[in-house]
């Protein structure tokens, strides 16, 4: 298992995206929208792992609540792992929460779920299906 990338909750990709080329030296590698999650994505490559900005295209999409609950900021860590959907029925037999008994595609395409953060203390996670 590894850090796969820690997903930031950000109220406009133009305001933040200039902060994060100074802090980084570079342009985002890519930049979608992600119509099931609500979600533009720009997402920085740092060698195993990524950044991913993230901002909301809808005002009922779950970043949009985050933002106007907590404010701008990590939204949540992501770990990747060989499957997914295996992984889940292990963390559901162990009494783990889940938000996402099945995977879904997310940025990428890649197959997703979420952890419910009460069960994580408090960190909303998100496993990723190694590629």
């Amino acid at each position: 298992m590894k850090i796969h990338h820690v997903g930031i909750a950000v109220e406009s990709l133009s305001a933040a995206l200039p902060a994060f080329e100074k802090l980084l030296g570079r342009a985002p590698d890519s930049q979608e929208v992600v119509e099931d999650q609500k979600v533009r994505v720009a997402v920085f490559n740092l060698g195993d792992s990524r950044i991913e900005l993230l901002e909301a295209t809808d005002p009922d999409s779950p970043i949009a609540r985050f933002i106007t609950k907590r404010g701008q900021g990590i939204h949540h860590l992501t770990l990747a792992v060989p499957q997914v959907a295996e992984r889940l029925r292990e963390l559901e037999a162990a009494g783990i929460r889940l938000i996402d008994r099945e995977p879904r595609d997310g940025a990428g395409s890649e197959r997703i779920a979420f952890l419910h953060p009460s069960s994580t203390a408090g960190v909303l996670i998100e496993l990723v299906e190694e590629k």
